[in-house]
């Protein structure tokens, strides 16, 4: 079927950008937030084409809303309650990552290369719709015995712990710049006592509770490239914190509590 076959496509494509984006993550081929060195943005200054940061994050993050729901609602002949389970937990999520998290953010002058959020469109279109087709289409998440299953039940509970760490981190960072300042702090308090990317952390734990729930190639492939987009950022981000502050507390891990 041509529907079968651009699903693989799409997951073919996810998997080729994730090895884009790990090559690239590791390279530091383009930087943003504070990896993004001062330096070269006064020099690519009026030559690099970016967007205010939530403007930024509002565009990319927009298409996990809408290419989701476009594909399971169109593209399938019916919904069993578990598809529509996981359709309002996805929906929920993105609602607040694509839309209420940009409006928190104190980010005033910060910019994001334009390049970037092209990049993050074109996977989150391609993601969102593949997730969405998946969830839709699958034979076993027909039957409301999927919520009695271990996949279901260890995969919601993976995917609650790490969407409250996620935006308990979040909460933190933004309360580094509640007093209107636009400068990077330490983060104190949560999962970041025993981690420098608490952040990183709960989303990878989120996207493996999604997979284990869906039990889905394409939550699977998500996962693999949530790793290779988050883990060299937390490295990266690890060593920028230890070299811009000397008190950074030297127990904190990279990413993983009390192990790296």
């Amino acid at each position: 079927m041509a529907t079968d076959q651009a699903y693989c496509a799409a997951l073919l494509a996810i998997v080729l950008l994730g090895m884009f984006t790990l090559y690239g993550a590791l390279k530091n081929l383009s930087p943003y937030g504070r990896l993004r060195p001062s330096h070269k943005a006064s020099q690519t200054q009026g030559r690099e084409l970016t967007l205010p940061s939530s403007v930024a994050w509002l565009l990319f993050e927009s298409p996990q809303l809408f290419a989701f729901a476009l594909t399971f609602w169109l593209l399938a002949d019916g919904h069993a309650v578990p598809a529509l389970v996981l359709f309002a937990l996805w929906q929920a999520h993105y609602l607040y990552r694509g839309l209420i998290y940009p409006l928190r953010r104190r980010d005033r002058g910060k910019r994001f290369p334009l390049l970037n959020v092209i990049f993050g469109f074109l996977f989150n279109l391609l993601n969102g719709y593949a997730n969405g087709y998946a969830v839709s289409h699958a034979a076993h998440l027909t039957g409301n015995d999927w919520f009695a299953t271990p996949w279901f039940i260890i995969g919601l509970l993976v995917a609650g712990v790490g969407w409250w760490i996620n935006f308990d981190a979040d909460n933190r960072l933004i309360a580094l710049r509640s007093d209107g300042s636009t400068g990077y702090r330490i983060p104190q308090g949560g999962l970041f006592r025993q981690v420098s990317a608490a952040n990183y952390f709960g989303e990878i734990l989120l996207w493996s509770g999604w997979a284990l729930m869906s039990l889905s190639w394409a939550g699977l492939v998500f996962v693999l490239f949530t790793l290779a987009n988050l883990v060299p950022r937390a490295w990266a981000s690890h060593q920028w914190y230890r070299a811009q502050f000397a008190a950074y507390p030297a127990e904190r891990k990279v990413l993983i509590p009390y192990l790296w």
